[in-house]
């Protein structure tokens, strides 16, 4: 079966694991340092502080605004189940709002109606790595969460996505351009912010008992706790993984656009298959190609098709909005639309140019049976 997800790893990555076993440092140490180091400098950042999950870091991002309990946070509905999880678990409530039905994306006119008296923040979310057009959303004086979970590679006229917000999340999980296994990331352009974030992620801890012994202290066992937080440290193991990645995340991502390339040139003569929007290159803007999403008719029909070919698809997002859990009113049409003619189809490192030729001609073979 051919993934619809994946990851490249190989024996750089084998060895940053064995060294931090062999050296016995296997929770958060000197790789988590250095990942931080190296992260912050390809995304022009001054800071980066590494936690254990891309959800966490959200939940982190909620955490340093300091919403009032009770604020409204705009999210995409056409999104992950994280990010409207972690707005309820900050005492918070998501409003749903719908998306542009071409690029997946929130603008800001699809956010405006949803504005109350109540609205705290927006979270914009990368989708698929295609950067959000920030500077109207921005303009309407919210503080803005950039979820580059897709977009580690992504810019945003010539800024990293992640870096134009208030606070920026990452995902290094084990599908994404960047992978830990599990790993997730947040930055900000305010230093008050990343000090926080620094002392959050270790339970509100001000300082180790480690940390205070080597800066001199007496009794350095007793730690002050700066304010109440889970624990989100990240591990050597996983930092290990993120930094042999860094090193050929370029080539990684240069394989990702060379199959995303064939396909939007296989598929772009193809009435009934709707493609994915390119970065707009002439303001500076990159797309990160973590999923390709087409549009078809007879959606669920191609899926199981394409299966009993050896070929796993899916829908990366039902629309949290049709959740019961979140009791929303909401009428969404565009998010409501992607529900039932949206498809992500394999795009990833692992992926063979076989595999890739394979995937494009049971596509185009559905469409000749079905006579689309």
């Amino acid at each position: 079966m051919i993934n619809v997800f994946g990851s490249k790893v190989g024996e750089e990555e084998i060895r940053q694991v064995t060294e931090s076993i062999g050296k016995q440092w296997m929770g958060m140490g000197p790789k988590t340092k250095q990942f931080e180091a190296e992260i912050a400098e390809r995304l022009h950042t001054d800071k980066f502080v590494l936690v254990d999950s891309g959800s966490n870091g959200l939940y982190m991002a909620l955490s340093l605004l300091n919403l009032p309990k009770g604020s409204e946070v705009i999210i995409p509905s056409f999104t992950w189940v994280s990010c409207a999880q972690v707005v309820m678990m900050a005492g918070c409530t998501p409003v749903f709002c719908d998306v542009d039905i071409e690029s997946q994306n929130i603008t800001a006119d699809l956010v405006k109606p949803h504005i109350t008296s109540n609205t705290g923040a927006i979270m914009a979310v990368h989708y698929a790595g295609l950067p959000v057009d920030l500077d109207p959303i921005l303009e309407l004086g919210y503080p803005v969460i950039e979820d580059a979970c897709h977009a580690i590679d992504s810019k945003y006229k010539g800024k990293s996505c992640g870096t134009v917000g208030a606070v920026g999340v990452y995902s290094f999980d084990a599908v994404k351009n960047l992978c830990m296994g599990e790993g997730g990331g947040v930055t900000s352009g305010k230093k008050e912010y990343m000090e926080r974030a620094n002392v959050l992620r270790y339970c509100g801890i001000g300082k180790s008992g480690f940390e205070a012994s080597t800066h001199g202290k007496e009794r350095w066992w007793e730690y002050n706790i700066v304010e109440p937080f889970i624990k989100m440290n990240p591990s050597d193991i996983a930092a290990g993984i993120g930094l042999a990645q860094l090193q050929k995340l370029d080539e990684l991502q240069e394989y990702r656009k060379k199959i995303w390339d064939i396909y939007q040139e296989e598929f772009r003569e193809i009435s009934w298959i709707q493609t994915p929007m390119d970065a707009d290159t002439t303001r500076g803007d990159q797309h990160s190609y973590f999923t390709y999403f087409i549009r078809v008719p007879k959606r669920d029909q191609m899926a199981k098709y394409l299966f009993d070919n050896g070929i796993y698809t899916t829908l990366r997002y039902h629309p949290l909005h049709l959740n019961p859990l979140y009791q929303s009113k909401e009428s969404l049409p565009n998010s409501e639309l992607l529900n039932e003619q949206g498809l992500n189809i394999p795009l990833h490192p692992s992926l063979s140019m076989e595999d890739v030729d394979k995937i494009i001609h049971y596509c185009k073979k559905f469409g000749e049976e079905m006579k689309l």
